[in-house]
């Protein structure tokens, strides 16, 4: 069984409704400039989230790691290995996010899907609207039956838990 069907198309623009302009598309190699010090400036917290799952974002991680790490991720949406969007603001001049789409590495759900905000949209009007609409927008667009939503419906501590398969 494969991932994704074979003529699936993945979106690549997608406005966030309630996100004051923002919205997703998928990120590459060329978001490094404005990637890293979204990612850098909020480090401590999403290594918090992520750190023990991911092993990400390192307090040691350089540009040039960062910009590996994109490409990969660049890669991997262009094979539909997995998807990663970066949340843009309406004038495109910064990046406040990312909407990670991968397939299951525990059972139990066809997909796994995380996202996060920077430090000081915690809380705020864009990750409201993150929250409403991830789900509804992967119910609608991607040809999932049963999705985690890693952070949302259950924490990450739990997820780690869950059983690998097989």
């Amino acid at each position: 069984m494969t991932w994704l069907p074979a003529d699936f198309v993945h979106p690549l623009h997608v406005v966030i409704p309630g996100g004051g302009g923002h919205r997703l598309r998928p990120i590459s190699g060329a978001d490094a400039p404005l990637d890293y010090p979204t990612v850098m400036g909020s480090r401590e917290r999403l290594w918090s989230v992520f750190g023990l799952a991911w092993g990400w974002p390192s307090a040691t991680m350089s540009y040039e790691a960062n910009l590996a790490d994109l490409e990969r991720h660049a890669a991997e949406i262009e094979a539909h290995e997995s998807f990663n969007y970066t949340i843009e603001n309406e004038d495109r001049t910064a990046l406040r996010g990312c909407v990670y789409i991968d397939p299951p590495e525990k059972l139990g759900a066809d997909a796994e899907i995380s996202w996060w905000v920077v430090d000081e949209e915690v809380g705020g009007a864009l990750e409201r609207a993150l929250d409403a609409f991830v789900p509804a927008w992967i119910a609608a667009d991607w040809p999932f039956e049963r999705p985690r939503f890693i952070g949302r419906d259950l924490s990450w501590d739990e997820w780690l838990k869950l059983p690998d398969p097989s």
